[in-house]
């Protein structure tokens, strides 16, 4: 990169962190630090809601998604706007009825104090080790693009976020996600535009839409079905998306602290419900613009030369490996495939690139040819590198750093480290807000000052800092970013949202009986899991991990229903 790139990237990130302390200076109580000054707009949490989700993975490794895949990813999302009602209707008027700092504060007043500590304790463990990836994610990617050392990109990542958030707590993350959005959104508008813009040398933007249809990738809506039987273990389709979505958006928008303490302190509850169907109009056509983004890359390299390997760095080990001659043979067919591919485009291209059936044939052939080369390379790049699966989340970067002008190089790193930075700045605020709230004040130091409350608050700021930090050092990759944190999430968000559906609709249930009902939940989501991943030769059902969600949710209610319906002793709530 240029000074210049360098300059913008910087800059951007320093700014944006000063402006947030400085607009901080004057939190000076634990009320403030740990809720903000309850004044935040609709728009400024509908927002915040979206910084919070949109984390560097989002940027690296959906548009990837997409190179691969197609568009059918965006069906993970299609439960999220009938999410944002339901909360908007049952959970934000119960959290301000009740004036609670955390979600799990409600849980005891409606069971008891082991429920809402469980809760808060299942909370802790998944936010802990997924804030680890969020901040390891991107770090082990820029640490490649940019020769950097990994650790001191974490480091670096996490160190920034822990700083600006210990001088504010919650207003500083409110703060500083205005800033982090408009850096995002400006950053990849003007990627998307440059994409077109290269694009239409060869073919406007509806032929381009043809082309990645004519190639299989714009298959938005999947039934699911195969031969007539649904297929449980595939990963986005409608059903899975709509149901299994919805569940999963319930209990990351309706109990997740990192997105709760996002919209407890707004103004009103009017203005916390406008800013939750704010991003509930919003998130999914984003969403789709980030993916198609990813589509436009794919076509690009249908008319320009695609790299053998987009991780250089895993690419350049593997030609010092003794895998160097597989790899060479391979590459020599890749780039003959893909010269070929090149030119058949181009003079589709010419034709008006619509018109011929045989043409758009011979292209879907080459096409599954050149697949199958990056299959095989990729083979054996993995071989040659043990640790990594896959290539595609270095896609658009490589891309970004290889044909975009200086400066808008460094605007898109910027706009990385800003995603990265604004997820990061949630969860380490939900996680300190939690374990001060739910767990020191409760149970530890009951009767502590408010500035004891207020440094013992900064205190967890910056341990929780600390321990995603020592989280991002010793994780390891998984075949797809954002997919490792939603697994991550569906292991414990069914159980945590079927104890808060359990408190809203089962009136008759108790603590004791929604206690043990969520320990038998979790330990049966961590079995289906490991027994799938680990292929233990147990009794196992394969189905995608969306439906973890459900399947949590669903258990905790109709155990904790039977419990107490069978067991009248176990209907009255017992402390721990």
């Amino acid at each position: 990169m240029s000074w210049i790139d360098w300059l913008v990237m910087f800059g951007s990130l320093i700014l944006i962190a000063v402006y947030g302390i400085y607009k901080t200076r004057t939190v000076h109580t634990a009320s403030s630090y740990l809720k903000g000054d309850d004044e935040k707009r609709w728009w400024e949490i509908g927002l915040s809601v979206m910084a919070t989700q949109a984390s560097a993975i989002t940027f690296l490794s959906v548009p990837g998604q997409a190179y691969d895949s197609g568009l059918g990813f965006i069906q993970f999302y299609f439960g999220l706007p009938l999410a944002m009602i339901v909360i908007s209707v049952f959970f934000i008027p119960m959290y301000y009825k009740l004036k609670v700092y955390t979600a799990y504060e409600f849980l005891e007043q409606r069971f008891d104090l082991k429920t809402r500590t469980f809760t808060a304790v299942l909370f802790l463990v998944q936010r802990a080790f997924s804030t680890g990836i969020t901040i390891y994610a991107p770090s082990i990617i820029l640490s490649q693009l940019l020769g950097w050392d990994l650790n001191a990109t974490v480091i670096f990542i996490g160190g920034i976020v822990t700083l600006y958030i210990l001088s504010g707590g919650t207003k500083a993350v409110a703060v500083t996600h205005k800033q982090q959005m408009f850096v995002i959104y400006a950053g990849m508008f003007t990627a998307f535009g440059c994409l077109v813009y290269y694009l239409s040398e060869y073919i406007s933007f509806n032929e381009s839409l043809y082309v990645a249809g004519a190639l299989g990738k714009m298959n938005i809506i999947s039934s699911g079905s195969e031969s007539g039987t649904f297929n449980w273990s595939d990963r986005y389709n409608l059903i899975s998306g709509l149901i299994g979505g919805l569940f999963l958006q319930l209990s990351y928008f309706g109990t997740d602290q990192s997105q709760v303490g996002r919209y407890l302190g707004g103004e009103s509850v009017k203005e916390s419900r406008l800013g939750l169907m704010f991003n509930g109009l919003v998130k999914v056509p984003v969403q789709f613009f980030i993916l198609l983004t990813g589509l436009l890359v794919f076509v690009f390299y249908q008319f320009n030369q695609p790299p053998v390997y987009f991780n250089q760095v895993a690419y350049e080990k593997t030609q010092q490996s003794e895998y160097a001659g597989e790899l060479k043979s391979l590459e020599s067919q890749y780039n003959i495939a893909t010269t070929q591919q090149i030119a058949l485009n181009r003079k589709l291209a010419e034709q008006e690139i619509t018109g011929d059936a045989v043409q758009i044939d011979l292209l879907k052939k080459s096409q599954v040819e050149t697949d199958k080369l990056r299959k095989e390379i990729n083979a054996v790049v993995v071989k040659a590198n043990p640790g990594i699966d896959d290539d595609h989340d270095y896609i658009f970067m490589h891309f970004v750093m290889q044909y975009l002008p200086v400066g808008l190089i460094g605007l898109l790193f910027a706009v990385i480290f800003s995603a990265s930075m604004s997820s990061t700045s949630s969860a380490l605020n939900g996680l300190a807000t939690t374990f001060s709230v739910d767990i020191y004040k409760r149970m530890i130091h009951k009767n502590a000052s408010e500035k004891q409350h207020l440094q013992a608050s900064k205190v967890l700021t910056v341990m929780f800092g600390a321990l995603a930090i020592v989280f991002a050092l010793i994780c390891s990759m998984f075949d797809n970013l954002i997919e490792a944190v939603n697994i991550l999430g569906s292991l414990f968000y069914g159980t945590i949202l079927g104890i808060f559906l359990t408190a809203f609709l089962l009136k008759r249930v108790k603590g004791n009986a929604v206690f043990i009902a969520a320990i038998i939940s979790e330990m049966v989501i961590l079995y289906l899991d490991f027994s799938i991943r680990y292929d233990w030769n147990t009794p196992k059902l394969e189905i995608g991990y969306l439906w973890y969600n459900v399947i949590g949710c669903l258990l905790v209610m109709i155990i904790a229903y039977f419990i107490s319906l069978f067991n009248p002793r176990l209907t009255e709530p017992l402390d721990a």
